[in-house]
């Protein structure tokens, strides 16, 4: 399931997250019960246990014993809390990664973050990076990632680029592992389970399925698709190595940039 993020009013929806205006601030009479923030904090804990699609106005205001009504005055609509949710949920990643160790591994220490983060969260994963939320956090995590990049000298065209290719990289590995931890519930069925039934079956659908695929069945007798870990579900043991693996290659590509640039 795919969110998209900035579906509220643009105005009221900008206002809450850069809090210019705060719909629960000091008035006169007792102090309110509910917040902006709390309101915030309880969707993402409903996200974090039970998924987006557990997600409501109705199922909010229930956890904080208050009708769906009563978060309207805070919050206009589900819409704006997406956004105030996914910017609030950013706000845990780092914001000064050490320059002295170099680029390279404050790259590293970011990506490895950020993944740790989206797999922590993984309803993060289906807010769709087509309409961008806005938000402050979502600028302090993109500001960091340059701030490191600069580091490395190319111009900002460039720049640009290798960001986005590590954000979409980061975000697809994690995904990987975090659709991997939910497939079992989702359908009734564990890994094992899975991959004996449906692996079973090659044999007998494609018989010549040595002929049809060499390479793939080359990389099979070299080992390449043996598990090195087999306490780890094989999906996300995969999802590790892939992200480990591919963020050295980016990284090595990243150099190769730069020394290109200075000849």
């Amino acid at each position: 399931m795919v969110v998209f993020a900035g579906q509220g009013d643009a105005r009221r929806s900008m206002a809450l997250l850069w809090r210019t205006t705060r719909s629960d601030q000091a008035r006169p009479g007792p102090k309110p019960a509910l917040s902006v923030d709390l309101i915030v904090d309880t969707a993402v804990a409903i996200a974090d246990s039970e998924g987006m699609a557990a997600l409501s106005m109705r199922a909010v205001g229930e956890r904080l014993g208050r009708t769906a009504m009563a978060l309207y005055t805070y919050v206009p609509s589900k819409s704006e809390l997406v956004d105030l949710m996914y910017d609030r949920a950013l706000a845990e990643l780092s914001t000064r990664h050490d320059l002295e160790v170099g680029w390279r591994a404050a790259v590293t220490s970011w990506a490895r973050e950020a993944w740790e983060f989206y797999v922590r969260h993984p309803w993060v994963l289906q807010v769709s990076q087509a309409r961008p939320v806005l938000g402050p956090n979502e600028y302090v995590m993109i500001e960091e990632l340059m701030r490191i990049l600069r580091e490395t000298g190319l111009d900002a065209g460039t720049l640009r680029r290798v960001a986005g290719t590590l954000s979409c990289f980061v975000r697809g590995a994690a995904q990987t592992v975090a659709e991997a931890r939910q497939a079992p519930a989702a359908t009734g069925l564990s890994d094992e389970e899975w991959w004996y039934a449906r692996s079973a079956l090659l044999t007998e659908v494609a018989p010549d399925f040595a002929e049809r695929f060499p390479t793939l069945t080359w990389m099979e007798g070299e080992g390449a698709y043996q598990a090195q870990d087999e306490t780890v579900p094989y999906l996300e043991q995969e999802g590790r190595d892939t992200f480990a693996a591919g963020l050295v290659i980016l990284l090595d590509g990243i150099e190769a940039a730069m020394g290109e640039a200075g000849a």
